[in-house]
């Protein structure tokens, strides 16, 4: 399932998507418009900042705006920057690998299954961007 911080991540990359390129929005805006609250969008949109999927302008006229086109940021790399790993399991996560205490990968068949369940998913959420979830 995921966390609302990635709901509002994607809510918040979304509306910046929508808006006129390179224009910076005001924190208050998207808050407000998308619902989400405003310190917890702070954090959010800071952490896309550092990552380099926003960009923002002190001042008058400030705010944020998306550094990447939208069809440049896949919904995988906003999944991993906000939530961690993508697989349901540590032990078929490809950048968060960890080993079970309780079980031998060889022979389990949830591993398998999960490993199945992962390639799926990474599958749509490297193939899809933020663009996609614009409907435009």
């Amino acid at each position: 399932m995921l966390s609302k911080k990635t709901q509002y991540a994607f809510k918040a990359l979304t509306y910046l998507a929508e808006q006129e390129n390179g224009v910076p929005v005001l924190i208050a805006e998207i808050s407000k418009k998308k619902k989400i609250p405003l310190k917890f969008l702070e954090n959010i949109l800071l952490e896309l900042r550092k990552a380099g999927m926003l960009e923002s302008k002190k001042g008058k006229g400030g705010g944020y705006f998306l550094k990447l086109a939208p069809n440049k940021i896949p919904l995988s790399s906003v999944m991993r920057l906000i939530e961690g790993p993508i697989a349901l399991l540590p032990c078929v996560s490809l950048n968060f690998y960890e080993k079970c205490k309780d079980c031998d990968e060889k022979h389990c068949g949830l591993n398998r299954v999960m490993i199945e369940v992962r390639d799926n998913m990474l599958h749509v959420l490297e193939n899809k961007s933020v663009a996609d979830l614009t409907g435009k």
